[in-house]
Order: C-alpha cells, then sequence, then structure tokens
C-alpha cells in the first residue's frame, strides 16, 4: 500500500503496542491515544481481529513541520497499527516519513530525520521479517 511502512511483528497484538508505548515513552515522547478498535467493536456486538492503533508524538518536534506546512496537522501526531490479519499474523504500520515529506511538501530534513528515527525505533522492537 503506497505511503505505508508494513512488517510483521513476533508478539501478540496487546504486548505489541504497549512494547511500541514504552519505547515511545522512553524516547521521550507522548502517547495520546492509544485505541482497541477490536474492543469498541466488541461493545456493538461485532467481530474484529485485535487491532490497536497508537497517535504519538512530541510536539517540539513535530510543530516544526506544521509551521512549515499547517496542513501537516492531518497527519500528525505519528500513527502506528497493529492488527492481527486473516492467518493470524501480527503486523504494524505507519506512515512513511517519504510519503508524509512527499504529500505536504516538506523540506525540513533535520525534523524528518529525527520523527524518522523515532518510528524506527518504536517499529524495531517488534519487528520480525518486513
Amino acid at each position: 500500500m503506497s505511503g505505508l511502512t508494513i512488517a510483521t511483528s513476533e508478539l501478540p497484538v496487546k504486548e505489541t503496542v504497549d512494547r511500541m508505548v514504552s519505547i515511545v515513552e522512553a524516547q521521550g515522547w507522548h502517547v495520546f491515544a492509544r485505541i482497541d478498535h477490536a474492543a469498541h467493536a466488541r461493545s456493538k456486538g461485532l467481530t474484529l481481529r485485535p487491532t490497536e492503533l497508537i497517535l504519538f508524538g512530541n510536539p517540539g518536534i513535530g510543530t516544526r513541520l506544521m509551521q512549515e506546512n499547517q496542513l501537516a496537522a492531518i497527519d500528525l501526531p505519528m500513527k502506528a497499527l497493529a492488527w492481527e490479519d486473516e492467518r493470524g499474523e501480527v503486523r504494524i504500520a505507519h506512515n512513511s516519513i517519504a510519503w508524509l515529506r512527499q504529500r505536504h511538501g516538506l523540506s525540513d530534513a533535520e525534523t524528518l530525520r529525527a520523527i524518522n528515527e523515532v518510528l524506527t525505533r518504536v517499529c524495531a522492537g517488534v519487528r520480525g521479517k518486513p
């Protein structure tokens, strides 16, 4: 899927997201939300394989991108999704920095690099094979 970085996790969804949250916080970033889509589906009598999304960021860094192009706020804070696919494999996905740069015409390479480094750390702790 264009614009997404997708990999597998060696952990179940809940543990994948728990570990991602720990890494985000260890980087000094903030978790703005953790959404358990499967739990919300169950509350309405629907079924959904485990699916969780986290929204996280660092206003001291992300604001720089919004100062360059305020529309970048539609994609900030950063998001990471963990879900169990139809084969029972746990996958993780996030928007690629290249896509973010291109979509919003961003040129602040230093800020984009800083965000990408944290995204890489957040997802690397749970990745199996790409």
